[in-house]
């Protein structure tokens, strides 16, 4: 999928904006805390992953990095860091990354002598898997903050994935899906229709309307990921292109 190709769809309306999850955050600064507390958590499940390669990264044990995510997500959801997000630069991943690199250079000391006298609390993260995953990044020159947004980028995209195969799979297309798929990131020659019509059955029009019709539930679905986590349709249009800027860069 090209950038030009996502220019393509509707620009999302700004009151839909009042209701994504980082909007709802950000809401916290206005006393709208107990509402704000649940959207951030679903943030934090969802793209904690970054920061704990972003803390590996940075030269910390694999041990290290999980108790310092752990604490750091702690620290975010009980404490008045959310009043420290600054609205004029709305975007998640930029205040995620900055609170952790404050927190990395003034509290995680204090915090890890906490950690080995048995204080350390944990939030129900996925995080058991999180060193497995780390292992199979490519060892390449860049900086731990071009590493983090690369992990940023790679997490949108899986999460519109995995939303798309269960849709496909709700309505038993499966297969279908995953005949599809390399539609999204390849081209025709790559894939042509012509094979694919021969694999799945069907007829190489079929076949078009088929990829048609999935690049547009997958635009749409990337664009709504997206969305969640800034907090205006312009916003939402800028991180997308930096998406994909990210993304020719990997």
């Amino acid at each position: 999928m090209t950038e030009s190709d996502t220019s393509k769809n509707e620009e999302p309306s700004a009151r839909a904006f009042a209701t994504t999850r980082w909007s709802q955050v950000l809401a916290a600064g206005a006393g709208d805390v107990n509402l704000s507390r649940e959207a951030l958590a679903e943030l934090c499940r969802t793209y904690w992953y970054p920061l704990y390669a972003f803390a590996r990264r940075k030269g910390h044990s694999s041990q290290d990095a999980e108790d310092l995510c752990q604490e750091f997500f702690l620290r975010l959801l009980e404490h008045d860091w959310l009043a420290r997000a600054d609205r004029s630069r709305g975007r998640f991943r930029t205040f995620l990354l900055t609170m952790l690199t404050r927190f990395m250079a003034n509290e995680w000391d204090k915090a890890s002598r906490q950690k080995r006298g048995g204080h350390l609390r944990r939030l129900p993260l996925a995080i058991d898997d999180a060193e497995r995953r780390f292992s199979r990044e490519p060892i390449d020159s860049g900086t731990p903050e071009q590493q983090f947004e690369r992990q940023w980028a790679l997490t949108v995209l899986d999460r519109v994935l995995d939303r798309l195969q269960a849709d496909y799979a709700q309505r038993d297309q499966a297969t279908l899906f995953e005949a599809l798929k390399p539609s999204l990131v390849g081209s025709r020659e790559v894939q042509p229709y012509q094979r694919l019509a021969a694999d799945l059955g069907m007829t190489e029009g079929s076949v078009k309307v088929a990829v048609h019709r999935l690049r547009q539930r997958y635009r749409q679905q990337l664009l709504d990921e997206i969305s969640q986590t800034v907090t205006s349709p312009e916003e939402a249009e800028s991180e997308l292109r930096h998406l994909f800027r990210v993304l020719a860069r990997a």
